[in-house]
């Protein structure tokens, strides 16, 4: 069954508008008050928690387009947009959570350790295992559906993330983690609260390095109508269908090819099938071309109502030439040698508001390869990092 998420927000006018202010409070759905709930701006470090009669106040940054996350174990998590609830004060109802599978739920075991964890921690957290850690991740579970060859990976808790290179302790709502073997495509959402831990030299250089041309810096160009002088170049991608790939009717014979090797479990391969399955692993479904260099911001963008879009019918190539910093008697210095990265992204035929924080609307629906993939968890920064003097 799928899971019906049931909350209720009652707003009532709160006048005094000198500063942006959020204050409420957080009860349950027999309207007792919930201390303890974690509230926060998603992605940054401005969070507070609920009292024990369920009061909070929340001051929030002049400028920010963040979703506002109420979130605590054994409740479905609020999320809403900040600019729908500035000075205002709010009634939040949250309710008991009741997890519903439609597939069986594998826990934690050694077993699903070795045949899951590892290419989720790879997926999701990185490489760097030893200094960015989930403190709780035998709370997490596993869904693998053989027929389908996807995984699902849930977090019935908040995880608890140790990120040593940047600084920071990362409360993470993991929402979804999904793997498509068959497709090769990996998605996961989830909101975050960051608490920082050290800020010392070696931190800075990490963070300054982990930002400069990340996704983040790149969208706060955008914004900001600074791409080029930023060190971004945007060129056009165009996708043609690659006749070397198989048909769907072939892909079709190849399926029901592989029921009936699974059922009778025979060894003779026919010829065509063997052929359709090696053009499967060989080839990709379409071809790319670069048809434009060097496009503006007004070719991918458009504003509307003072709102900046990412709107565009075309695959975009992102190209940055990275110089990483060094840190030279006391000094941030960049190296005199790039290495040039790439990365793509992908609206599929959707269109996405820019924020000035680097953010945008509905960002687990972006699809992005190249570099910009890299950015996992053992890279993620606080959406009010600001690049350091």
């Amino acid at each position: 069954m799928k899971k019906t998420l049931l909350l209720l927000m009652t707003i009532l006018p709160f006048y005094l508008s000198i500063a942006q202010v959020i204050k409420g409070t957080v009860v349950n759905d027999a309207e007792k008050p919930i201390a303890n709930v974690n509230i926060y701006l998603d992605g940054t470090k401005t969070g507070t928690i609920s009292g024990s009669d369920g009061s909070f106040s929340l001051n929030l940054p002049s400028k920010n387009n963040n979703s506002l996350v109420f979130k605590k174990d054994d409740y479905e998590t609020f999320t809403i947009n900040t600019s729908e609830v500035l000075n205002k004060t709010l009634k939040v109802v949250l309710i008991k959570s009741k997890e519903i599978e439609e597939v069986v739920i594998i826990p934690f075991t050694e077993a699903a350790y070795k045949n899951y964890i590892n290419f989720f921690l790879d997926s999701f957290i990185g490489y760097d295992k030893e200094n960015v850690r989930i403190k709780n991740q035998r709370s997490l579970k596993f869904a693998y559906d053989k027929n389908n060859k996807t995984l699902k990976v849930k977090a019935p808790q908040t995880l608890i993330i140790e990120n040593k290179n940047l600084g920071y302790i990362i409360e993470y709502n993991l929402v979804e983690f999904s793997a498509n073997f068959e497709e090769n495509t990996t998605r996961f959402v989830g909101t975050s609260f960051f608490k920082e831990t050290k800020s010392n030299d070696k931190v800075k250089l990490n963070r300054m390095n982990a930002y400069d041309g990340s996704q983040v810096h790149f969208f706060r160009s955008v914004f900001a109508n600074k791409v080029a002088d930023e060190g971004f170049i945007v060129n056009q991608i165009t996708k043609f269908p690659n006749s070397k790939y198989p048909t769907e009717e072939e892909l079709q014979r190849l399926k029901d090819f592989a029921e009936m090797f699974k059922s009778k479990g025979t060894l003779n391969v026919p010829e065509d099938i063997l052929d359709i399955g090696n053009r499967k692993r060989s080839e990709q479904p379409y071809k790319i071309a670069i048809t434009k260099t060097q496009i503006p911001e007004t070719d991918y963008t458009k504003k509307t109502d003072n709102k900046l879009y990412l709107d565009y019918d075309y695959m975009m190539q992102i190209n940055f030439k990275k110089y990483f910093y060094e840190l030279k008697k006391g000094q941030f210095v960049k190296a005199t040698t790039p290495i040039v990265q790439t990365s793509f992204l992908h609206l599929e035929n959707d269109n996405f508001e820019i924020y000035s924080n680097g953010n945008t609307s509905n960002p687990g629906m972006l699809t992005n390869q190249g570099e910009f993939t890299k950015n996992k968890i053992e890279f993620l920064l606080p959406l009010d990092y600001e690049l350091e003097n």
